[in-house]
């Protein structure tokens, strides 16, 4: 018998033995479940939660809404709130130029100053 025929005889007496060893033996349910409850774990802190934190900040926005705030729409226009209503908000967006928008269109608040905004497209 060769040195390699040796090794190969070896090699196959040892994976039998560890067959017999543990016949049928797979993972525990600890292993199986440890994946899926990863993913679900990284899907609520990367993807569920900050929605769920957008949503209520959103949900704020809209009923502490008041006049004399300048908002932004969803779309782009800038305005002051002159009056709220349970679903419209009107804006002031010019000298004695008002507009009605749905509440829920309001997207955030100004950074800037309408004023501010107003004397940059000028300049």
């Amino acid at each position: 018998m060769s040195l390699m025929q040796l090794v190969f005889t070896a090699s196959d007496a040892l994976a039998q033995a560890a067959d017999t060893a543990a016949p049928g033996k797979g993972p525990s349910l600890v292993e199986m479940l440890a994946m899926p409850v990863g993913f679900l774990f990284i899907m609520y802190f990367f993807i569920i939660r900050p929605q769920q934190k957008k949503a209520k900040d959103q949900s704020d926005l809209l009923t502490n809404l008041k006049a004399g705030d300048e908002v932004v729409t969803s779309g782009g226009i800038i305005g002051k709130v002159r009056a709220v209503a349970e679903a419209f908000v009107t804006l002031e967006v010019a000298n004695n130029v008002a507009i009605k928008v749905l509440k829920a269109n309001v997207s955030g608040l100004t950074k800037a100053p309408v004023a501010v905004v107003k004397d940059a497209v000028k300049a």
